[in-house]
C-alpha cells in the first residue's frame, strides 16, 4: 500500500476530521459530552493515572542500574547522531517548551491561593505551591516520554523493526503485530499526539493573545486565537517542508537560547537569592516528598482529591497524551546512545532545567505577590491564566523588550512542536518511514491546527485539558504493554 494511504492514515484523518466537523457544527454538544467522560474518567480511574506513572518512573531508575542500561540503542559501534547540547534542547523544546512559559508563572499563584493541604496565602501554602509545581513538570512526566522514547529507539535502530509504536509490541504479539491489533495501537497513539499536541497549541495561542493584549490592548477573544492559530500553522507548514536537520534543529537550538537568555534575565534582574533558595529549598522537599505525592489521590480529604484530580489527573493525562509525539521524537535523535545514557539525559536533565525554569518564574511571582504587594493573582484572574507572564514581567526593567522576546520565545514553541508533531504523525501513518512525504505532513498540520480551533471554540482552555485526558486514556494501557514488551526483549538479548 501506498506510504500516503495506509489504512492508518485513512483511519485516523477520518476519526479526527469527524471530530472536528462535531465541534464546527455543535460546540456546546463537543463539549457537554466530552466533559461527561472526563468527568467519569477522573473519578474512576484517577488511581490508574497515578499509578501508571509511578510504575514508569520506577522503571526508568530501574533501568538505569541494571545490566540492560549498557545496551545500544543501534549498532554496537555506532556513535551519537547529535552533541549533547543539540540533543538536549530538543528533547526539551520538543517536550514542554509552550507549557513551561504558560504556567511558569500562574501555576505555583494558583497553588499558592489554593493548596492541596495548607492554609491558602500561608508560607506554608508556598513551599506547597513550588513543590507540587515541580511534581508536575519533574520526572514522572519525563519518565512517561522515555518508557515510549526508549522502546522505539531501541527496536527501530538496533532490531530493525518499523518505527510504529505497534512494532515495539512484537516480543509480546508477534506477527499479530501487522494486523488489526497492530492498526488499532497506531491510531490510538495517531489520536492521542493530535489532541494532545492541539491542547499545547490552545495553550500558545491564548497566551500569545494574551500577550497581544497586555502590550497593545488587542481583544482577548476567540477569533483572535484562531487567527493565531492559522497564522502559526502557515509558519510551522513552512518548516515542516525543509525536514528535520535544517528546521527542527535550527528552532530547537533557537528557542533554547531564548529560553536561556529570559531565563537568566528574570534570575539576575529579580530576586535571585529568593529565587536559588526556592529552588534547592522546593527542589529538597521534592525528593522528600516524591513517593507520598505519587501516588496520594485524597481518598480520604475530598477536596484534595477534587484538587488531584484537576491539576495531578489533568497534568499525567497531557504528558500520557504527549508521549506518541515526544517519545517518537526523541527516539529519532538519540540513536547511538546506550540505554542508561538516554534515560539519565532525557529523564534527569529536563527536570532539572524545568525545576530552575519554575524557581525562577513561579518565585518571582510568589515573591511579588507575598513581599511587594503586586497582585499578579488578581491580574490573572481579570485578565486570564496567560497574562500571569507578562503581568511578572511589567515589574522588572526593560519589560518591553523581555514581553516581545517572550512573545517570539512562546511562537518559536509553538512552531518547533507542531512541526515535530507533523514529522512524528507523518512518520506514524506511512508506514514509520523516516522522511514522510509533505503532502502527508501538511495533512496532519491542518488536522492539528483545527482541532485546536475547535477546541478552543467548544470549551476555551478547559476544553483543552478535557480532550487531553479522553485521549490520554486508551494510551495508558498501550504505556504499561510497553514497559512488559520492552522488558522481555531486554531479558532475551542479555
Amino acid at each position: 500500500m501506498s506510504k500516503k494511504f495506509t489504512s492508518v492514515f485513512i483511519i485516523s484523518v477520518a476519526i479526527t476530521m469527524i471530530f472536528v466537523l462535531w465541534g464546527v457544527i455543535s460546540p456546546t454538544g463537543l463539549n457537554d459530552m466530552t466533559s461527561n467522560v472526563q468527568n467519569e474518567l477522573k473519578d474512576k480511574f484517577g488511581w490508574l493515572f497515578l499509578l501508571g506513572a509511578s510504575i514508569f518512573l520506577f522503571f526508568c531508575i530501574y533501568l538505569i542500574f541494571s545490566k540492560y542500561g549498557q545496551i545500544k540503542l543501534g549498532k554496537d559501534d555506532e556513535k551519537p547522531e547529535y552533541h549533547l547540547f543539540t540533543w538536549f534542547a530538543m528533547l526539551f523544546s520538543a517536550g514542554m517548551g509552550i507549557g513551561l512559559v504558560f504556567w511558569g508563572v500562574a501555576e505555583p499563584l494558583y497553588h499558592y491561593f489554593s493548596p492541596p493541604e495548607a492554609t491558602p496565602e500561608t508560607t506554608q501554602a508556598a513551599r506547597e505551591a513550588m513543590r507540587y509545581t515541580f511534581f508536575h513538570w519533574g520526572l514522572h512526566p519525563w519518565a512517561i516520554y522515555t518508557v515510549l522514547g526508549l522502546a522505539l529507539a531501541y527496536f527501530k535502530f538496533r532490531k530493525g523493526a518499523p518505527g510504529l509504536i505497534s512494532a515495539v509490541f512484537y516480543p509480546v504479539l508477534g506477527d499479530r503485530v501487522k494486523g488489526p491489533i497492530g492498526v488499532f495501537i497506531d491510531i490510538i497513539a495517531v489520536f492521542a499526539t493530535v489532541f494532545g499536541v492541539a491542547t499545547s497549541l490552545g495553550f500558545g495561542a491564548s497566551q500569545i493573545n494574551g500577550g497581544l493584549s497586555y502590550l497593545w490592548g488587542i481583544n482577548n477573544s476567540f477569533g483572535v486565537q484562531s487567527g493565531i492559530i492559522i497564522a502559526i500553522t502557515l509558519l510551522f507548514m513552512l518548516s515542516a517542508t525543509t525536514g528535520l536537520n535544517k528546521g527542527i534543529k535550527m528552532l530547537s537550538n533557537l528557542n533554547m537560547w531564548f529560553a536561556l537568555l529570559l531565563l537568566a534575565f528574570v534570575i539576575i534582574v529579580g530576586p535571585t537569592k529568593f529565587i536559588m533558595n526556592t529552588f534547592t529549598s522546593s527542589l529538597g522537599t521534592y525528593i522528600q516528598n516524591l513517593p507520598v505525592m505519587s501516588l496520594d489521590l485524597g481518598a480520604f480529604n475530598l477536596a484534595k482529591r477534587d484538587w488531584a484530580q484537576s491539576w495531578t489527573i489533568f497534568y499525567w493525562a497531557w504528558w500520557i497524551a504527549w508521549a506518541p509525539f515526544v517519545g517518537m521524537f526523541i527516539a529519532r535523535v538519540s540513536r547511538g546512545r546506550t540505554v542508561r545514557e538516554f534515560v539519565l539525559g532525557v529523564l534527569f536533565v529536563p527536570t532539572l532545567f524545568g525545576a530552575l525554569w519554575f524557581s525562577a518564574f513561579g518565585g518571582s511571582g510568589l515573591f511579588l505577590q507575598m513581599s511587594q504587594g503586586v497582585d499578579l493573582y488578581g491580574i490573572m484572574s481579570q485578565n486570564g491564566t496567560e497574562s500571569a507572564l507578562f503581568a511578572m514581567l511589567d515589574q522588572f526593567p526593560f519589560s518591553i523588550i523581555t514581553m516581545l522576546l517572550s512573545l517570539v520565545l512562546i511562537s518559536t514553541f509553538f512552531i518547533t512542536s507542531a512541526d515535530s508533531a507533523t514529522f512524528v504523525l507523518g512518520m506514524q501513518t506511512t508506514n514509520g518511514s523516516l522522511n514522510p512525504s509533505t503532502g502527508v505532513k501538511l495533512t496532519w498540520g491542518f488536522i492539528i491546527a483545527a482541532s485546536a480551533i475547535v477546541l478552543l471554540l467548544s470549551g476555551g482552555l478547559q476544553g483543552l485539558q478535557t480532550a487531553s485526558i479522553i485521549a490520554a486514556f486508551p494510551f495508558l494501557f498501550i504505556l504499561l504493554g510497553i514497559v512488559i514488551s520492552l522488558m522481555k526483549s531486554f531479558r532475551e538479548e542479555l
